[in-house]
């Protein structure tokens, strides 16, 4: 072969190789490379009016799984992350857009935006005498900087604030607070072991001036049958007002553990989920605290006493009634008369989010006096946490539920999961807040 041909032949080798090369190369790039290739790195763009790449960047706070992009509620989500002591706010996207410094204490679980843009948190005061689940001690008032413009603390050997909060629309706050018993005391009134107990009480605080204004104390409404000879004896079928003492026999004597504080302002009547009872219970709050330590008096003429009741029948001695829950939490009042409670399930390692109708004249005979009627319901094969979660409504109607070992499900109305988030948290509840209501009082900044 001649040396022109041999060339010409070795260059048309070369330029056959190259161009085979790079079409393989672009081949077997996925679209989505490909896409990324061309967004990756600097802006090329010189319009003016465009972005630029100067967009916001958020941390992600887990996972999110889009189900139905178009029937999700896009305002953001108050996150309470008790695992991780954080609270802030997150878009559907699972981005942070929002977060508060919580300098004081770890969380003691409940947080909520109030009207004014204020952030009110249940925090763990800085000696915890009192080490149950769910302890708290303290509760402050913080703007978006996490300066505290109000704090009231409640905790020593004998007592502590504990779980949730609730503001009342006379701008006093319910708070809800264990009372310890001495091992005496509880056998004294007939509690059938010798150990501490440490039973439920309510407060209410002015924070104009940190003064208790009122109170109610679950020691002042038992009955016991396991000694004639004591105080409160009695049958509990027969008293289903009144609460049975001897019904938990735990050995740390977190004898009711009560977990959500609920207010009903038009009633008047505050609602305390119960969760060892696997009840909620109604308390008249037009009573005086004189006679909410009484058998008489207030609106319904029954002091202290549990006005209503509901979720488990045996806890009251009826067992013929069918029970609603195995460990509940979040009373949350839709309207005067419904209400979501978050059924843990944990005799089905299956939790269940009832709407429930509450009756509108409360009755006190056996076998007729709980269990009001189910509007709606939601469950999943997936959806199970043993402990805290609750449920709330989206300003479109559908139903936010936070399970609190997993994280976050929106469903319709329809029963249709619309979109989840997952972290490696432990989420006490979720708020929804409107994106309008955030930047009216300033916490974020209007697009």
């Amino acid at each position: 072969m001649k040396p022109n041909k041999l060339i010409y032949t070795l260059l048309l080798f070369l330029l056959i190789y190259s161009c085979d090369n790079n079409s393989t190369t672009e081949d077997v790039l996925p679209d989505e490379e490909q896409q990324d290739n061309t967004d990756d790195g600097p802006d090329n763009n010189d319009d003016p009016d465009q972005d630029n790449g100067n967009a916001p960047t958020y941390e992600k706070a887990g996972e999110v799984e889009i189900l139905n992009s178009d029937l999700i509620d896009q305002n953001p989500v108050l996150i309470n992350d008790a695992g991780n002591n954080l609270v802030y706010l997150m878009n559907k996207k699972g981005e942070i857009i929002f977060d508060w410094n919580i300098n004081n204490g770890n969380l003691g679980n409940d947080c909520f935006i109030e009207s004014n843009g204020k952030l009110l948190a249940m925090l763990e005061s800085e000696e915890t005498l009192i080490a149950l689940g769910g302890q708290g001690g303290k509760i402050e008032l913080l703007d978006k900087e996490g300066n505290v413009e109000w704090q009231f603390t409640y905790s020593s050997e004998d007592y502590i604030l504990h779980h949730d909060a609730e503001r009342m629309p006379n701008g006093n706050v319910l708070l809800m607070v264990w009372e310890k018993l001495s091992a005496s005391n509880a056998i004294a009134i007939g509690y059938k072991q010798e150990i501490d107990i440490y039973p439920d009480a309510i407060i209410e605080v002015d924070p104009t001036n940190n003064e208790i204004v009122w109170e109610w104390h679950m020691w002042d409404h038992l009955v016991q049958d396991y000694d004639e000879n004591l105080p409160y004896y009695g049958s509990i079928s027969e008293n289903p007002h009144l609460i049975d003492i001897n019904y938990n026999q735990l050995e740390n004597g977190d004898v009711s553990h009560a977990n959500g504080i609920e207010y009903d302002a038009t009633n008047d009547i505050i609602y305390l989920s119960v969760n060892f009872y696997h009840e909620i219970w109604a308390i008249d709050h037009s009573t005086t605290t004189e006679e909410a330590s009484s058998h008489e008096g207030g609106n319904y003429n029954m002091g202290g006493d549990l006005i209503y009741r509901f979720g488990n029948p045996e806890a009251y001695g009826d067992f013929e009634s069918k029970r609603m829950f195995n460990n509940n939490h979040h009373p949350n009042l839709i309207e005067d008369n419904t209400m979501f409670v978050f059924g843990n399930g944990s005799d089905q390692l299956q939790s269940t989010v009832f709407e429930i109708e509450i009756p509108e004249t409360f009755k006190n005979q056996n076998n007729e006096f709980n269990e009001p009627s189910i509007l709606w319901s939601f469950t999943d094969p997936e959806l199970f946490s043993p402990k805290v979660s609750g449920a709330v409504t989206l300003p479109n109607g559908n139903i936010l539920i936070t399970e609190g070992d997993f994280g976050v499900w929106e469903v319709t109305r329809d029963k249709e999961v619309v979109w989840k988030f997952s972290g490696d948290g432990f989420y006490w509840r979720t708020y929804s807040y409107t994106e309008n209501e955030l930047i009216s009082n300033d916490i974020l900044n209007p697009n």
